[in-house]
């Protein structure tokens, strides 16, 4: 066993003895996400998983190789649970991106009230200018993605000094459906095929277009209920 495999055996290891945290802190996430009054009424459904002990074995060595390069401290049994936030990962979904303004503010209220904590601020990523503005407008930190998503990424611990993570992304179905072709045939490795990669982007924008159709359907249906009314 060489060294570096049996520096990330022990890494691993003391994830696994804390995974219970990480499985309570994900139940509480998901308990607030499916009975908060405003938010079980703005999410489709849920997605959960926890990160598989391989993949996290092979995380470590990919972070550890770009944090040396850097210069940076490694990640060790010590500061794991600082250095790698997403062992835990819930996905909410949601049908149309009117809805996020509604489903950020629901989870900041439990920031604010203390029942929840946040890691680092929240952050967006989106290839689409109009709605990297509209997150900017609420506050979040928003980047251009170049891999052609939009995703809303939040990383909340129980309280400010828990060392244990779980990551919440906030999406469209639309994105979700986009999101898992990419990861299926790009991770953990990308893949190297040029024909893959410009297919995705056309179904990026695609999803893109669904998305803004689905906004507008929304839309029209509430012109059309406030008419009524």
């Amino acid at each position: 066993m060489s060294t570096q495999e049996f520096h990330n055996q022990k890494v691993v290891a003391v994830v696994q003895e804390n995974m219970h945290h990480y499985e309570l802190l994900k139940d509480r996430l998901e308990s607030i996400l499916v009975r908060d009054k405003t938010l079980k009424k703005l999410i489709h459904s849920l997605k959960y998983r926890f990160k598989d002990m391989d993949h996290l074995d092979e995380k470590i060595t990919r972070k550890n190789e770009e944090l040396d390069r850097k210069g940076e401290p490694l990640i060790t049994p010590e500061n794991v649970f600082d250095k790698i936030t997403d062992i835990a990962g819930v996905r909410a979904l949601h049908l149309h991106m009117s809805q996020f303004a509604s489903i950020h503010s629901a989870l900041m209220q439990y920031v604010e009230n203390g029942e929840l904590a946040l890691y680092e601020a929240p952050k967006a990523y989106s290839w689409d200018p109009e709605y990297v503005q509209q997150f900017r407008e609420l506050g979040i930190d928003a980047q251009h993605k170049d891999s052609l998503y939009t995703s809303v990424h939040y990383v909340f611990k129980f309280r400010p000094d828990n060392p244990y993570t779980c990551e919440l992304q906030v999406r469209t179905l639309f994105e979700e459906v986009w999101g898992e072709i990419d990861h299926t045939v790009n991770y953990p490795v990308a893949s190297e095929n040029l024909a893959i990669q410009e297919q995705l982007k056309v179904l990026a924008r695609v999803v893109s277009a669904g998305t803004r159709l689905s906004d507008s359907i929304f839309k029209v249906q509430a012109e059309v209920t406030t008419n009524r009314e």
